[in-house]
């Protein structure tokens, strides 16, 4: 799917709509980016931490469009433009997913994004993300036991047949 399409379906969906009004409501000045991006330059609010995040086709940012779309940060602009392919594709139904997948990348290692499907897809190194943490004790032992397999019976026991 190519950029024009990806803006095209985030206005559709309204994701970019909603985008624009999180970059408003959090003080951000609305530039234009590449490839149909906006950019919500300055946004001030707390949360989310991150420098940059993106909801339909606006990238928020902390700092600056320039510094954002500088060559030193492609691997950065092009990591939340394929989020802004993300919500293209679920649109509203974006947010769900993401939370989930934030909440079992969460358990599993204490990151939210190392084991998130999306930020996986986006590329967790251009995103900030730590590539591959230690996973929690417990997936270390619900790993063990998928890998052992079911017991198997003694010998000479009857057949499960």
């Amino acid at each position: 799917m190519g950029p024009r399409a990806r803006t095209l379906l985030t206005a559709i969906n309204g994701t970019t709509a909603v985008g624009l009004l999180v970059a408003v409501t959090g003080g951000a000045k609305i530039r234009r980016g590449r490839d149909g991006v906006l950019i919500g330059e300055g946004y001030r609010r707390r949360v989310p931490p991150a420098t940059c995040f993106t909801v339909g086709s606006v990238i928020m940012c902390r700092r600056s469009a320039e510094w954002l779309l500088a060559e030193e940060r492609s691997a950065l602009f092009g990591h939340e433009c394929h989020h802004r392919g993300q919500y293209a594709v679920l649109g509203p139904l974006f947010w769900p997913a993401y939370w989930a997948a934030c909440g079992w990348s969460y358990a599993a290692t204490g990151s939210w994004g190392s084991r998130n499907f999306f930020e996986k897809r986006a590329g967790l190194h251009a995103g900030g993300y730590p590539v591959d943490p230690p996973v929690r004790p417990w997936m270390k032992k619900l790993k063990g036991r998928a890998a052992s397999g079911p017991p198997t019976p003694p010998p000479g026991s009857p057949s499960p047949d």
